[in-house]
């Protein structure tokens, strides 16, 4: 498998610890920043308004480094640098998960400008991130950082010539070419999971439009005749999520040995992505996933959240880069050289789902 030397080396050069990693390092300052921190106040789905049961942006990340981990030591990879990369994936994300990036997506179009969540957490590791006296940021690996920006797409060299040093001609290590498909993984299960606790989905409706659920469904609901519905769903749940793991590993193993890959160059080289599902599993995957968008993701139970999430945005967006003196002065410092709108998107990038309300309710209460 490939060699991980080159995705080692930091841009400011460390001596090496006496008996941790380059990865592990990296691994460590992900978890002790305090963007990594804020994750836990962040929606994942379910919003304030729900019960603090559900997933969280932090919990979620957790299930998917779990995941990513026995994925990657499964083939052969480097679990400590695959571990770091489902860390480190969503620490970009603002709050209210998709609706709020959404928000803040659509509020930076009024100014030629956009937010991409996986180009944000690079500015929040490089940049935002201050514990070390002798350089911004964490100084995280070159391995880390090609992760968080190639994990889960591609970039164009000509539209982003500053992140020129991440081979963006190349594929990314096998690594963070898992971590998009562990996420997705990952999410199917807990928003199934999560969806049945809120009762938004019915396990009926489930039953018959997610093959991949029934499957699993229909033999622990005779095997536990006797159980709590909870704990059948549950039984099912695993089993979906083991197979979707199972299948991952076998077919991105496949595909790795029918491309001829035995070096990161051969890795980087091949025609495709090489981690993947097979062509059966991926059209089960899609059908669960399409289900998810319309009978949760999009279910009128979710819809004040989105509502909420568009309004707060929004407004607190066009008020602070109408008027900057209203935000801090660490961040009003930074506009002449980076600009109202991108730093008011920053700001509120930053923010947990409670602090931004709090920061909206004082706002009405200003006005009012």
């Amino acid at each position: 498998m490939p060699d991980t030397g080159a995705l080692a080396e930091r841009a400011h050069p460390e001596p090496p610890h006496p008996y941790r990693l380059p990865f592990e390092r990296d691994r460590a300052r992900i978890i002790h920043a305090r963007a990594f921190r804020r994750l836990a106040g962040k929606t994942q789905v379910f919003t304030h308004r729900y019960s603090d049961h559900f997933r969280s942006r932090l919990t979620h990340t957790m299930e998917v480094a779990q995941i990513a981990r026995t994925v990657a030591r499964t083939l052969g990879l480097n679990d400590d640098l695959a571990e770091s990369l489902a860390l480190v994936h969503d620490i970009g994300h603002p709050p209210f998960g998709h609706a709020g990036e959404r928000a803040l997506d659509e509020a930076l179009r009024e100014f030629g400008l956009r937010f991409d969540h996986n180009l944000h957490a690079l500015r929040i590791v490089e940049h935002f991130e201050s514990r070390y006296a002798e350089f911004r940021g964490l100084n995280l690996t070159l391995g880390v950082r090609e992760g968080i920006i190639k994990h889960s797409r591609d970039y164009s060299a000509v539209e982003h010539p500053e992140l020129a040093e991440y081979f963006l001609d190349l594929r990314p290590p096998l690594e963070a070419q898992l971590i998009d498909l562990v996420d997705e993984i990952a999410y199917l299960t807990a928003d199934l999971d999560d969806g049945f606790e809120a009762e938004i989905l019915s396990l009926n409706e489930t039953r018959a439009g997610v093959r991949l659920f029934e499957e699993f469904y229909a033999p622990m609901r005779i095997r536990y005749a006797g159980s709590v519905e909870k704990l059948v769903v549950n039984e099912a749940l695993k089993r979906v999520l083991n197979a979707l793991v199972d299948d991952l590993i076998a077919e991105t193993g496949h595909r790795v040995e029918r491309a001829g890959a035995t070096t990161l160059e051969d890795i980087r080289h091949a025609r495709e992505r090489l981690a993947a599902f097979s062509p059966a599993m991926e059209e089960l995957r899609m059908e669960a996933k399409r289900y998810l968008y319309v009978h949760l993701y999009n279910s009128p139970e979710l819809a004040y959240d989105h509502d909420e999430a568009e309004q707060v945005i929004t407004t607190l967006f066009r008020a602070w880069v109408s008027d900057p003196a209203l935000l801090p002065a660490s961040h009003a410092a930074q506009i002449d050289d980076t600009g109202a709108p991108r730093v008011v998107a920053d700001y509120i990038a930053g923010m947990t789902d409670q602090y931004i309300l709090n920061q909206y309710e004082a706002w009405i209460s200003r006005k009012g």
